[in-house]
């Protein structure tokens, strides 16, 4: 859910961000810069590295393959 507000500039900081960004760009690039000062990040940057290393992921399904089999062995 995104809130709105208003927020004051000083008016060739408002330019510059205007003609680099563009009008209906600005939130979202401010939003971008912001994020990383106010929400602690590191846990998802660190998901999204694991998630990049693809011989960890094939590590990953093979032991929840074999422990999905176990499971299935004990229902028995």
């Amino acid at each position: 859910m995104h809130k709105r507000m208003t927020i004051t500039l000083d008016e060739a900081v408002y330019e510059g961000l205007y003609r680099t960004i563009g009008k209906r760009r600005m939130s979202q690039f401010i939003e971008d810069l912001l994020r990383p000062h106010v929400l602690d990040t590191s846990l998802d940057d660190g998901y999204r590295a694991m998630a990049a290393d693809q011989a960890r992921e094939d590590e990953a399904l093979e032991w929840c393959n074999a422990l999905a089999g176990d499971v299935a062995d004990e229902a028995r």
